[in-house]
């Protein structure tokens, strides 16, 4: 099965306190974006990468980090859109022939070759399927004054991650859809999937470590990550 990967790295991270784009910082002296970059280079599910960046920093991203780090999987880097889904709708028209896509976001550093092929080999069965964990607290539902409204049962609350992995045509035709309509709710490409696709989303375990990088502290905690890693390779 020819298989794609999506990486998306066009946000600015107004949270990160920082000037500089977080999937552009450095994390253990690489830049963010090279990590999920360099999961999927090295995993044999899959074939092609397309990069999704400002379309100011198209030629960053060709010299800086698919050149500079050897990334021969990543055929083209294109623009997004002022939105997350708009930029996932700009990838996938630029894919032409492809049986199975995953859709990531490069501020999740922590990809796994586990969750990739964990992924890969549920889509076969499923169709569509998203990496996810369940909910370890307590979540409650609040009015728009904070007050509790109610109390979901936690067995049945999962917390969403990427990749998120579909039968290419699906998607794209799902998404297609979902720009004809002009919808702005769209969250993540699962939801997509659910609101504009004829197949169910499968959750799949994915793992407590694939944090996305969102403030400043997010970037501490996966600097920790990256040193036990590194830590028990060299074991």
């Amino acid at each position: 099965m020819r298989t794609f990967a999506i990486v998306l790295a066009g946000g600015r991270g107004s949270r990160m306190n920082s000037e500089t784009p977080k999937q552009y910082m450095l994390l253990g002296e690489k830049p963010v974006i090279y990590y999920s970059l360099f999961a999927f280079e090295q995993n044999s599910r899959i074939d092609d990468v397309i990069l999704v960046c400002a379309e100011d920093d198209i030629e960053y991203c060709k010299e800086t980090i698919v050149e500079r780090y050897h990334f021969s999987k990543v055929r083209k880097v294109v623009a997004g859109g002022n939105e997350r889904y708009l930029s996932v709708y700009n990838a996938l028209q630029c894919i032409e022939d492809a049986d199975m896509v995953y859709i990531h976001d490069g501020a999740r550093p922590n990809v796994t070759d586990e969750i990739i092929d964990r992924l890969y080999n549920e889509t076969q069965k499923s169709g569509a399927c998203v990496a996810a964990v369940p909910a370890k607290d307590t979540i409650k539902i609040a009015s728009a004054d904070a007050i509790v409204e109610s109390t979901p049962d936690r067995n049945s609350l999962w917390q969403i991650q990427t990749p998120q992995v579909f039968y290419f045509k699906e998607i794209k035709e799902a998404y297609a859809k979902a720009i004809r309509e002009k919808d702005t709710t769209l969250t993540d490409d699962a939801m997509v999937m659910e609101c504009y696709g004829e197949r169910p989303v499968k959750l799949v375990m994915g793992d407590y470590h694939n944090l996305k990088i969102t403030t400043p502290e997010d970037m501490e905690i996966m600097e920790l990550f990256l040193k036990k890693s590194i830590d028990i390779k060299k074991v």
